[in-house]
């Protein structure tokens, strides 16, 4: 246990089997389970993982490859049957270092948030290292994901290193969470829902000769979708199937405005530009008025939120602990 809290390390595991045994023997000896979820390996990671001989370890086995998502949510689910307090995410390929766990745990036990996840940009060393393409597509998804999650207080989203108190996991309905890639990022958005308290914790990356299989275009092409779709169905389920707060007057009376302002000035220009005569001005402000108040309207449903995680919501833990290094090499920014 650490500090009286019964600790549940969950690794999804996907043709780890060269790196799984050493982050096993690497956790700490206070963690209470470890469940290893093979995700369909072509090799022999879930023997790896018993050869260990931990009496921690369960071995779940996917028949086939579901993704990162799928596996995480059958060991979270593990960790729920078994009754534990909290459920921490680590990765097979010894990317995330455990002597940095406290760090998440810390926060959750203290009662100071219920979900706490790693961020590597909170140091200086990441973003200087960091190729500028991929450092500009992490700043693209995270506003993204800031807007879709209403977690205006989060960075780094793709990072997979987090913790999870058990009350705030079975809120959830894990059986919709996105079963691959988007994961953290769906995360965020169901537990906005629920108003979680959500912590960054400065983490310092650990990368050896693993890289991400998953790239920032294929990341920037595909996640928009997915964070639009996130978007809609966490204001539908919070503003207004909940609570039909002031968010939810805002943008619903907002977007209709600002819709017809857009297609109809559109039109208006169009008809001006056919047949080479300028529109009248009452014509004009029917498209430019309710352009300007839809658009404010918008707006301030977005400040809405965001003033409502400043003071809801904690702020990022900065400090590393006495005797930690951030001088490291950043794993890619897809997680």
């Amino acid at each position: 246990m650490f500090r009286d809290a019964r600790i549940h390390v969950v690794i999804p595991a996907y043709n780890v089997a060269d790196h799984i045994a050493d982050v096993i023997k690497s956790l700490p000896a206070w963690v209470d389970a470890i469940t290893v979820v093979d995700d369909g390996s072509a090799d022999a990671t879930a023997a790896a993982a018993l050869a260990v001989g931990d009496p921690r370890v369960t071995v779940i086995r996917h028949a086939a490859n579901q993704g990162v998502g799928a596996a995480t949510i059958s060991g979270f689910g593990e960790a729920l049957r078994r009754g534990d307090d909290i459920a921490a995410k680590m990765d097979g390929d010894g990317q995330m270092d455990p002597a940095h766990l406290p760090r998440l745990l810390t926060p959750i036990i203290d009662g100071r948030c219920d979900y706490t996840k790693g961020n590597r940009f909170l140091f200086d060393r990441e973003l200087s290292v960091m190729p500028k393409h991929r450092l500009a597509g992490n700043f693209v998804l995270t506003f993204l994901t800031k807007l879709a999650s209403g977690y205006w207080n989060v960075f780094d989203p793709q990072n997979g290193y987090l913790a999870i108190h058990a009350a705030a996991l079975r809120l959830l309905d894990l059986e919709r969470i996105s079963k691959r890639y988007f994961f953290e990022n769906d995360m965020l958005i169901n537990l906005n829902i629920f108003n979680v308290r959500v912590m960054d914790i400065a983490l310092p990356a650990r990368y050896g000769r693993e890289r991400s299989s998953m790239s920032v275009g294929r990341i920037l092409c595909s996640f928009p979708l997915h964070l639009f779709r996130g978007y809609w169905y966490r204001f539908y389920r919070k503003h207004v199937l909940r609570d039909f707060s002031p968010v939810a007057l805002f943008m619903l009376t907002g977007l209709p405005l600002f819709a017809f302002g857009t297609c109809f000035g559109a039109y208006t220009w169009l008809q001006s530009y056919l047949h080479n005569q300028f529109a009248s001005t009452g014509t004009v402000m029917l498209s430019v008025l309710p352009f300007i108040v839809g658009f404010e309207l918008i707006l301030q449903a977005l400040v809405l939120e965001i003033r409502e995680t400043l003071q809801s919501q904690p702020s990022a833990a900065l400090r590393l602990p006495p005797g930690s290094s951030s001088n490291v090499r950043p794993s890619s920014p897809s997680g």
